[in-house]
């Protein structure tokens, strides 16, 4: 079983940086290809990057690439997401998710039906 808890999110002025981080329990976490989604109120919940295994290849939404970055830290079992110059849409419902590969694939996921783990969410508000 695996689970995963969320922190990092909070109110943030327009332009400004959050770090959100996703703890992970298990013993296998490097062999986890990791993600992380949003969704807003009335919107459907949709990836914002994601990121394989071994963390050399990774994905984003076309709407935060430049200004998020996604990474992992397998010592520490833990994922980040790195959120600069933060923008009025991008107040969501940050969620984590984790997929175990079983080192199989080396590749980053990027639907919800891929992942089988889901933290439970942290609020991120940018007012505008």
């Amino acid at each position: 079983q695996v689970q995963l808890v969320e922190s990092g999110g909070g109110l943030v002025q327009a332009g400004g940086s959050l770090r959100l981080s996703c703890a992970a329990s298990g013993r296998t976490f490097s062999s986890y290809a990791m993600g992380w989604f949003r969704q807003a109120p009335g919107k459907e919940r949709g990836v914002v990057a994601a990121i394989s295994w071994s963390g050399g290849i990774t994905y984003y939404a076309d709407s935060v690439k430049g200004r998020f970055t996604i990474s992992r830290d397998n010592a520490k079992n833990t994922v980040y997401l790195q959120m600069n110059s933060l923008k009025p849409e991008d107040t969501a419902v940050y969620y984590c998710a984790a997929r175990d590969t079983g080192y199989s694939s080396n590749y980053y996921y990027t639907r919800l039906s891929d992942y089988g783990y889901w933290g439970q969410g942290t609020q991120v508000t940018v007012p505008s």
